[in-house]
């Protein structure tokens, strides 16, 4: 069995996470009720929302305090159950 990797982060720590999908009408509102769940602290200001250049895609950054490896990891298990509509996420 394969041993978990390490983390090269020390938590807690700041952490951005920037999600892209297509700039639909409720993407924005989905991808924030999405980290809401893991991070219930996130505050507005945590969140900045640039648009492409043509405006079909959107990117969500959210800064917070990550409180561990495993919340940022569930996080990012759930953002890969919605394939669909996010397009990229680091």
């Amino acid at each position: 069995m394969d041993e978990p990797m390490e983390s090269p982060l020390v938590f807690p720590c700041d952490f951005p996470l920037k999600i892209i999908g297509k700039n639909e009408d409720d993407f924005e509102t989905f991808v924030v009720d999405l980290v809401k769940e893991y991070v219930p602290y996130l505050q507005p200001e945590d969140i900045t929302r640039k648009e492409s250049a043509g405006g079909k895609y959107i990117s969500i950054t959210f800064n917070f305090m990550a409180i561990d490896r495993q919340q940022v990891d569930k996080i990012y298990i759930a953002m890969s159950a919605h394939k669909e509509r996010i397009l990229f996420a680091l």
